[in-house]
């Protein structure tokens, strides 16, 4: 019965270090992210991170410990093989979730959760952004570590499988059965009312090592269990005040919204270019780096420049509802994840469908990637073409057919409606400028910058063409990011300069060159444009038309579990919904930024969990 009790108590303590280790490694690789720590910084993201490390090694007893209550009563040798098998495999798994874990912050600045089994759904493309060194460098670390693990827990563990028979049976059950009651309290997260979260790690200004503390494993299970229920999420509020703080925001359209007149027509072409990753920060017009950009700087002075838009999220898929359904990103998971859900949404291409107008998507990468062709084709398009319309040879990007060729392709596409007497509205999501941004272009040597300059090149080469084309003067072209990036490369993710994009109206259709300096969203693109249609847009209650006097000027933006607010002089308050505290704010009003941002997040969640 001693020996069976010391071996829980053992298999406990065993994994500890496995997830110690797994600290410095992580602040190592991701130096670029750390800034200056010192080593008692360190020793901190250690003994902080140990919360988490010991709720999941509870987790990792909880089998070890049932096949122990039941070889008290069936003896055999199924027992240790059990074990075996049940530690090797557990190995693994923490082995794989880390090695993929430390790699992936590099790009998405927060620890690993649900999402990566999202863009796993479509694990060709997932792989299209991991460039080869960094696949052949994270698989050599898996093997290193696990094998090295796998001696260690052979040693500590596997060798030490009590298999004597018991003599008391009953009182060595009633024995586990105390350590299991024991168990309970790190699984749970300590004997206090709040259990166990990843907040609890959280300890420092520096986000960096509070994300460093956390545990990935147990990041990863706990976004899993938080899928669902989404109305039950982020009650901040209850009902009277949410509304009395949403109120302002979400105002209903009414008749009287009038609004400034952009267009020579209420019925032009509409093309809409969503730019893969373009960053304010490098676009000049935007007050980004010069020279980067030239063809959509000058488009920008030819056209209307929006110069304070701020993108809704950092993903593709949250970008893409944001800019053509009108909703909000979410911190937590993405609608696209759910067709069920996210086919309720209005979209600008079923409200011009009513108005006539006949839509179609061009994308160069795999469209089921994320649910992309069925969330397309939902949100009233006719008609897509995508990676599989082009012959290999076009096809030498990792995600598909480069912008060159895409962009060849949409002009030949568009001058073949030149005759064409209904109007018609076409997407268009370039790729180039997606990691691992391999372009066949060389400007710059960064390749982020080089990837967005070629990007830019092909517009420039489109535009110039398509302006000696007959469906110039009726045509409207809006160029907006999908989202930002992380450049320059100190940026933290959730800072307002890794979310501000451009946004650019250009086309013959365009009354006169204007600036617009109000601060909104990708969100707010769709009343925007609709508003200048004259189609209703009442459906689209998050979204606010820009050019309305009615408008309530703000911008929100969400990152990984986190939300930030920022009002109509662009004074923000960025908050974590993980620790449950301020990253970062400006001087004013902060109370009512916090208060209007939590508002807005809990109206997303509940309309999220309604439809």
């Amino acid at each position: 019965m001693k020996k069976k009790v010391l071996f829980l108590i053992l298999n406990y303590f065993a994994w500890l270090p496995l997830f110690v280790i797994q600290k410095p490694w992580f602040m190592t690789y991701n130096h670029p992210s750390a800034g200056n720590i010192s080593l008692k910084d360190g020793w901190e993201v250690i003994l902080h991170g140990l919360k988490l490390d010991c709720t999941v090694a509870g987790y990792l007893t909880v089998i070890p410990l049932l096949m122990t209550l039941i070889s008290i009563w069936v003896t055999g040798k199924w027992y240790k093989k059990g074990i075996y098998a049940y530690t090797v495999m557990a190995l693994l798994a923490i082995t794989a979730i880390f090695s993929v874990d430390v790699a992936l912050y590099a790009f998405w600045g927060f620890r690993i959760d649900s999402t990566l089994l999202f863009y796993l759904q479509s694990p060709k493309d997932a792989l299209a952004s991991i460039p080869a060194r960094l696949f052949l460098q994270q698989t050599t670390s898996f093997l290193i570590y696990s094998t090295l693990g796998y001696l260690y827990l052979k040693r500590i563990i596997i060798n030490h499988v009590p298999v004597e028979p018991v003599s008391n049976k009953v009182g060595a059950t009633f024995a586990i059965i105390i350590v299991g009651a024991i168990l309970f309290i790190p699984i749970r997260g300590g004997v206090t009312t709040s259990t166990a979260n990843v907040g609890m790690v959280y300890f420092s200004q520096n986000q960096f090592l509070n994300h460093a503390a956390i545990n990935p494993c147990f990041s990863l299970l706990s976004s899993l269990s938080k899928q669902e229920d989404f109305s039950k999420q982020f009650n901040f509020f209850d009902e009277k005040e949410r509304q009395d703080n949403i109120e302002s925001l979400l105002s209903p359209v009414t008749s009287s919204d009038t609004t400034r007149i952009l267009l020579k027509t209420r019925t032009p072409d509409i093309l809409i270019i969503i730019l893969e990753s373009f960053s304010a920060n490098v676009v000049e017009i935007t007050g980004g780096l010069p020279d980067i950009t030239p063809h959509l700087n000058q488009l920008g002075k030819e056209g209307v420049l929006f110069s304070h838009v701020y993108a809704n999220s950092f993903r593709t898929d949250r970008g893409l509802v944001a800019i053509l359904n009108g909703y909000p990103a979410q911190p937590t998971t993405s609608i696209m994840k759910y067709p069920a859900k996210s086919q309720t949404l209005p979209s600008i291409a079923s409200s011009l469908r009513k108005a006539g107008y006949r839509s179609d998507m061009l994308y160069g990468g795999d469209i089921n990637f994320t649910n992309m062709q069925s969330y397309f084709f939902s949100s009233g398009y006719s008609q897509i073409t995508s990676d599989v319309d082009f012959p290999i040879s076009d096809r030498l990007s990792k995600w598909g057919a480069n912008d060159d060729v895409t962009f060849r392709f949409l002009l030949d596409h568009l001058k073949g409606r030149e005759k064409e007497k209904a109007p018609w509205m076409t997407t268009f999501l370039t790729l180039s400028s997606h990691e691992p941004f391999e372009v066949p272009y060389h400007r710059f040597s960064h390749p982020y910058l080089n990837s967005v300059a070629f990007t830019d090149s092909c517009l420039g080469n489109f535009i110039s063409r398509l302006k000696q084309s007959e469906i110039w003067d009726n045509l409207l072209i809006v160029l907006v990011a999908d989202h930002g990036f992380r450049y320059p490369e100190q940026l933290k993710d959730y800072e307002p300069d890794r979310f501000h994009i451009p946004m650019i109206w250009s086309g013959g259709a365009i009354n006169k060159p204007a600036e617009i300096n109000t601060i909104c969203n990708q969100t707010d693109l769709a009343a925007t444009l609709l508003g200048q249609l004259g189609i209703s847009h009442q459906e689209y209650s998050f979204s606010k038309n820009i050019l309305s006097p009615h408008r309530c000027d703000y911008s929100f933006y969400t990152f990984n579990n986190g939300f930030a607010f920022a009002d109509s002089l662009g004074r923000y308050t960025i908050y974590d919904n993980e620790s449950n505290r301020v990253l970062m704010e400006d001087a004013g009003n902060t109370m009512d930024r916090l208060q209007k941002g939590k508002a807005l997040l809990q109206t997303l969640y509940d309309d999220l969990g309604n439809r």
